[in-house]
């Protein structure tokens, strides 16, 4: 085992309800993370579903990740290489969480509930546990988007030895949002970083969902010495890739 982890974070369109698009794009960033020898690969949060707090999204997309329906996405993936860390719109024993999955060969590894709400995501519990994964040696921990803004959901991840923090976000915002809040995701999650010692690798959508709302990104990598080490530029699609070690 090296040692060492190649990470590929993956800024991508936004897919509202098409599974099929989403899983389309996994692919073609597998394709391309083949040629450089990533490890693993970090999408957005919410991605397979695409992140929309309404009931009817929310309950016609939602899956439960021992249905039928989640096996046969799982089936798709198995022929990827790389082990995958996916959002998902998940129900369980009818409740709904934001969650994001980890995914290798086809088989579900594992998976975190994001713990920290926003006050406009009423439709999903929190969750609570913070587990924790290794691949090539490195162990690793998710956070979500708005988790990050909270110390006590990066702590329960370094005190069991990780050295890497994957933050699958979604930042598609109104537009005076979206300007108020691009240049402060990596100040807050730069904070984590020094509380921690981790690295913190994001992925976001980027584009625009209607006249509305924008998404900017960022997907980078933040050293432990909270610094901005590598970004995919906002507002374009593409991958970034990070070597932990």
């Amino acid at each position: 085992m090296r040692g060492w982890l190649r990470v590929g974070a993956c800024q991508t369109p936004e897919f509202l309800g098409d599974i099929e698009r989403a899983l389309l794009c996994i692919e073609g960033f597998a394709a391309q993370a083949d040629a450089q020898d990533v490890d693993l690969l970090l999408f957005p949060e919410c991605f397979l579903q695409g992140y929309l707090v309404e009931e009817q999204h929310v309950r016609e997309h939602a899956l439960s990740l021992d249905s039928a329906r989640f096996a046969v996405v799982l089936q798709r993936l198995a022929r990827i290489g790389q082990t995958l860390v996916f959002g998902v719109i998940e129900q369980a024993d009818g409740r709904y969480f934001n969650t994001a999955v980890v995914v290798a060969q086809g088989e579900l590894v594992g998976a975190y509930r994001k713990t920290h709400l926003v006050p406009g995501e009423f439709l999903f519990e929190k969750g609570d546990a913070f587990p924790t994964f290794v691949l090539r040696g490195v162990r690793f921990g998710i956070n979500i988007c708005y988790d990050t803004q909270f110390g006590e959901a990066a702590a329960p991840i370094v005190t069991q030895g990780a050295r890497l923090l994957l933050v699958p976000a979604q930042n598609m915002m109104r537009h005076a949002a979206a300007l108020h809040w691009k240049d402060l995701h990596h100040a807050i999650r730069a904070e984590r970083v020094r509380e921690t010692g981790m690295w913190l690798v994001s992925a976001d959508v980027t584009g625009e969902r209607d006249e509305f709302r924008i998404g900017w990104g960022p997907t980078s990598v933040i050293s432990p010495r909270a610094e901005v080490v590598a970004q995919v530029p906002l507002m374009t699609t593409g991958m970034v890739v990070a070597d932990i070690r």
